[in-house]
């Protein structure tokens, strides 16, 4: 699982079949380097299924490959980035 602040929404003109109705987002993976310098994040975007109701500027953990698809089992679902939970706060120890 790892860690990414949403930037936005995202809106489909056409869907595929298996997600209609599906609600999706636009964020950018934190480094653990960007979580330590409390800076933005600077990774390459990505979309990411969300039933959680994540808006901009959230932080959210998500799952991605198999286990991002692992929730609609036993139906198939072409999501590679799947939103799992809204994160309130963030602490580090070493």
């Amino acid at each position: 699982m790892r860690i990414a602040e949403v930037i936005g929404t995202v809106t489909l003109s056409r869907p595929h079949p298996a997600l209609a109705g599906f609600r999706f987002i636009l964020a950018t993976p934190h480094t653990r380097q960007t979580l330590l310098a409390g800076s933005a994040a600077d990774a390459e975007e990505l979309v990411m299924y969300d039933d959680l109701g994540a808006g901009a500027g959230s932080r959210v953990a998500f799952a991605e490959s198999g286990e991002a698809a692992a929730p609609f089992y036993p139906e198939k679902k072409p999501i590679d980035a799947y939103c799992a939970c809204l994160l309130d706060s963030l602490t580090f120890t070493e």
